[in-house]
């Protein structure tokens, strides 16, 4: 039966495919007497071999996508499948207790994981305890005959549908099988949203049930652009479908053109147009997409990772990769913002009521407990400052003493790297994010000491307006156009332009068609959103009048108290179709 459904247009696009429903099956069974415990063994063996097989192919589709070392964690896994000790343990169970296998496989893997569990002098061994329940539920999904999703071994055309999607199931999307994504969470500034973006793979989200709606195998429609979702589609949606999307491809072929071209205004003026990444690997479609800098990089993707804290070493290497990736080009590296709903399973964070307005980003950076690590991240980056336009941004300030004890850090390292004979680059800019209102009514003084703004809106918005951005009951009060926000946001750049410093912006709305004519207005110099979104903003500045939208941007934060007169009051000023 066909059904349609209306979620969050996350990331452009349009597809047709099958569904391929991403969420943990039930896996409850019930322990019974057997007769033949001869067969409850071999069923086991069986299902030994299968997880084996399937962890092999997810091992080497790992490697191609994320690297040896990333792969290693089914090696583990691996190891645990081929331990004669559990294996002679479980079947000893189940024929001295003639149980089914399920029983026998649950009761000693409990045992062992209790053990392990156990050891806390030994993190490597609690380390083992993960392995081997992540096995258990391997091994008993095929005992009981049900699928563990898995987007790695994804090798037909199909749209995910998921609860939500962790950046790690993101990062195993394969661009060329996976077409789409859905899920019942999540907005446009999401982890996963962001991702999609990046991957240039079509997303709808905050559907609330799709889950429920979706079996394996259907045929879904989504339209990322809209927002729309159609399951079991008829062939004249399905028609209509591929006709946007042929639509949408035409659109993005004309601005393809514009990737060399400079970003100017319909009157000359010129703006930067930058991009965001996560990783190294990021740089190659921001080159594609015609960016002029990288203007956040979120070096947080080297930490969620790795299994363990990223060497200094490792870390120069990634930085190096995207300086020489950029040929010269400005990168706003963002020093390591762990914390609120990014957790590192190697670092033990305090558990916290509110951990988004707890102890993260620079707060653990210029604490006690984050020293060490910090100071490795900034040696990494001074290092790697000689091989491009280097510029570093520490996030999450809300007081000048905490920008002060930031900047000493790196102050006292690029003394001891030169003391060392170490080359390092003598015209790195140090910045920070405006993401706490605190920071943005005190820009002013800010400005004197630092060499540039960039603004976290995603951030920023819900601070001011007191709504968590990922729930969906509040998603109302998430309102870029509010003249709240916008005057906060004249109030950071006229403090940056009054010292001779520039302010770019960072968070998603720097990429959104609506707020770039209201942007230019205020004056904003940078403007950094995912890599998709660039040709598209050149594109429609290039319609733009600088006088123009800066009449159109005074007026919104004196006249207007609300984000529908201030999008109203568009229609005056913005006419580009």
């Amino acid at each position: 039966m066909t059904e349609m459904l209306k979620g969050i247009a996350a990331s452009d696009g349009v597809a047709v495919a099958k569904a391929y429903l991403l969420v943990q099956p039930d896996l409850s069974f019930e322990t019974t007497t057997v007769e033949d415990t001869n067969a409850e063994e071999a069923r086991l063996d069986v299902a030994l071999q299968a997880s084996q097989d399937e962890l092999s192919v997810i091992r080497s589709k790992a490697v191609e996508t994320l690297g040896e070392e990333a792969a290693a964690v089914f090696d583990a896994h691996l190891m645990v499948l081929s331990d004669p000790e559990m294996i002679s343990q479980i079947k000893e169970t189940i024929r001295a207790k003639q149980t089914n296998a399920e029983t026998g496989l649950k009761e000693v893997t409990d045992m062992f994981i209790t053990i392990f569990e156990g050891m806390e002098d030994n993190p490597y061994m609690q380390e083992r305890a993960a392995d081997i329940r992540d096995v258990a539920k391997r091994v008993l999904a095929h005992l009981l005959g049900v699928k563990l999703p898995n987007p790695a071994t994804i090798d037909e055309e199909s749209i995910v549908i998921a609860h939500d999607l962790t950046p790690s199931d993101t990062a195993q999307l394969n661009k060329q099988f996976v077409k789409a994504f859905v899920t019942n969470i999540g907005g446009r500034t999401s982890h996963s949203a962001i991702m999609a973006r990046t991957l240039e793979i079509a997303a709808v989200l905050g559907t609330n049930d799709i889950t429920s709606r979706v079996k394996d195998g259907d045929v879904v429609a989504v339209n990322g652009i809209t927002g729309d979702v159609i399951i079991n589609p008829t062939d004249e949606q399905i028609a209509e479908f591929k006709a946007a999307g042929e639509a949408y491809a035409k659109q993005k072929a004309e601005w393809a053109l514009l990737k060399d071209a400079k970003t100017v205004t319909a009157d000359g003026k010129h703006f930067e147009l930058a991009a965001n990444i996560g990783t190294p690997k990021d740089v190659e479609g921001v080159n594609d997409n015609g960016a002029e800098a990288v203007g956040l990089y979120r070096t947080e993707f080297l930490y969620m990772d790795s299994q363990d804290f990223p060497t200094e070493d490792e870390q120069y290497e990634a930085y190096k990769a995207v300086l020489e990736g950029m040929n010269g080009k400005p990168v706003v590296v963002r020093t390591m913002d762990i914390g609120g709903d990014k957790e590192l399973p190697y670092f033990d964070l305090p558990k916290e009521m509110n951990p988004f307005l707890g102890f993260r980003a620079l707060r653990i950076s210029i604490s006690e407990t984050g020293d060490a690590m910090f100071r490795t991240q900034i040696r990494a980056l001074l290092r790697a400052s000689v091989y491009g336009q280097l510029r570093i941004m520490f996030p999450m300030v809300a007081l000048l003493k905490e920008f002060r004890a930031a900047k000493k850090v790196f102050d006292e390292e690029k003394a001891n790297l030169l003391a060392e004979g170490v080359a390092v680059a003598d015209d790195i800019q140090v910045g920070i994010m405006i993401e706490i209102p605190a920071a943005a009514m005190l820009a002013d003084q800010f400005a004197k000491e630092v060499d540039f703004f960039s603004i976290g809106t995603n951030d920023l918005i819900q601070y001011t307006m007191a709504a968590d951005r990922m729930n969906e009951q509040v998603s109302y009060l998430y309102q870029p156009y509010n003249p709240s926000i916008l005057r906060l946001i004249a109030n950071v750049i006229k403090a940056a332009h009054a010292e001779g410093k520039w302010a770019g912006m960072c968070g998603e709305m720097a990429g959104d068609q609506q707020a770039v004519p209201l942007l230019m207005g205020l004056g904003l110099d940078e403007f950094s959103m995912s890599a998709t979104s660039v040709l598209r903003t050149r594109s429609l500045m290039k319609k733009l009048d600088t006088k123009k939208m800066e009449e159109y941007a005074n007026r919104a934060i004196t006249e207007c108290g609300t984000a529908e007169e201030v999008l109203e009051l568009a229609k005056e000023y913005v006419n580009v179709d």
